[in-house]
């Protein structure tokens, strides 16, 4: 599953005032994604996470691995 994440850092630091606990997201091909927030932290600069990523899940659903793809993609803000 592909998902195109926009996520400035100071939406991203409701995670460490502990006033957010999931990103939720919507993929590409519509699925709607709740991501714990510490799965983000790798990925997070001074601008925030930003980028196209690759999520596996295991047949039972639990997040296998988070791959942050190489070119562009439209993206749209996950919400808390």
């Amino acid at each position: 599953m592909i998902v195109d994440v926009a996520l400035p850092a100071e939406r991203y630091l409701a995670w460490y005032r502990g006033q957010a606990g999931r990103v939720l997201m919507v993929s590409r091909d519509g699925r709607r994604v709740s991501l714990p927030a510490h799965h983000l932290r790798a990925f997070l600069t001074h601008e925030g996470v930003y980028g196209s990523f690759l999520m596996r899940f295991t047949a039972d659903g639990k997040l296998l691995s988070l791959e942050r793809l190489g070119g562009e993609g439209p993206c749209s803000a996950p919400s808390f």
